[in-house]
């Protein structure tokens, strides 16, 4: 008999359809609404949940889930499934570390260097018709100072990137010094955003990160740096950035999450030094049949009475 799988975040219908094959019954909630009415209306029976540190899991949720068993997190993020809700009913969670970074870390390059040459902005003022009035010019990123908040493997892929692809100098923060990194270690967020030319946010969400690049960080990092953002919306404070960016404290962002997603905070869409993407680093056809493998992979050990591949904690 199938096994009741709420899917409480987006997915592609291959991926459903692969999901359906190993043997679950895909109840597939795309948004909050549609989330609320399975709960409310299939809840008695779902076994396994699978979500993103985005949309998480909440406590009141758990609760009305009474057979519930197993929380897959996509992606390594799990900052807003209720773990103490969890671990009080003795359900398992399990995220994906590893499946997406190399994605992840390609796609901090590239918004890096679309906001140094101004790619997208220019783009549109040629089609406008703009060419001769376009052609300003950029800062290069080659032999640039790029700073790295967050060291874990996300961090480390985008300081291998920066340093063996251009030459860049490298520097991080993360709550620990990393015992035998080549790269410069600085004590705070603010003395990393001083350093840097670009500083690209590769730390994990949560409350203990939320706006940990507020308007101090973003001042040092001052009228010529960038500011790349890979990581959550919640780490920078919405406000202080477009106030920066509107007043040219910085030079510019690229970002891939925002605060508040899928809803763009009001203010930012309109600003020409900011490129904005809907959270796609990871939506590589490769990173995402890796995730999905390994979701399907802690499920059936789950279920077929094995320790999970990839537990939280």
């Amino acid at each position: 008999m199938p096994i009741p799988l709420l899917v409480a975040t987006e997915l592609a219908p291959e991926s459903l359809c692969q999901i359906e094959a190993e043997g679950f019954e895909v109840h597939y909630a795309s948004n909050a609404s549609e989330r609320a009415t399975i709960i409310t209306t299939r809840g008695d029976g779902i076994r396994a949940v699978l979500t993103n540190g985005s949309t998480g899991f909440s406590a009141g949720e758990i609760a009305a889930l009474p057979k519930l068993e197993i929380i897959c997190a996509l992606g390594a993020g799990y900052e807003n499934v209720d773990m103490v809700a969890a671990e009080a009913r003795g359900i398992v969670v399990t995220h994906g570390p590893g499946t997406n970074d190399a994605s992840v870390a390609d796609h901090a390059m590239a918004l890096l260097m679309a906001i140094a040459r101004g790619v997208v902005q220019v783009d549109a003022a040629v089609r406008r018709g703009e060419w001769a009035g376009s052609r300003e010019s950029r800062p290069m990123i080659s032999g640039k100072k790029l700073g790295v908040l967050g060291l874990g493997n996300i961090g480390e892929q985008i300081a291998r990137r920066g340093a063996g692809g251009f030459g860049m100098t490298i520097a991080y923060h993360s709550r620990r010094r990393r015992d035998g990194s080549p790269w410069l270690y600085l004590p705070t967020p603010a003395a990393l955003a001083a350093w840097s030319d670009f500083m690209v946010v590769a730390i994990p969400g949560g409350k203990t990160t939320r706006h940990l690049v507020d308007a101090v960080v973003l001042d040092a990092l001052g009228a010529d740096g960038f500011l790349v953002n890979i990581a959550r919306g919640s780490v920078v404070d919405t406000a202080a950035l477009i106030d920066a960016l509107k007043h040219g404290r910085i030079g510019g962002a690229a970002l891939d999450v925002v605060e508040g997603e899928p809803i763009v905070p009001s203010g930012l869409a309109e600003l020409r030094n900011v490129i904005l993407t809907p959270h796609i680093a990871g939506r590589s056809p490769e990173a995402v049949q890796a995730t999905i493998q390994l979701v399907l992979d802690n499920l059936l050990a789950h279920f077929g009475g094995r320790p999970v591949l990839t537990p939280v904690g």
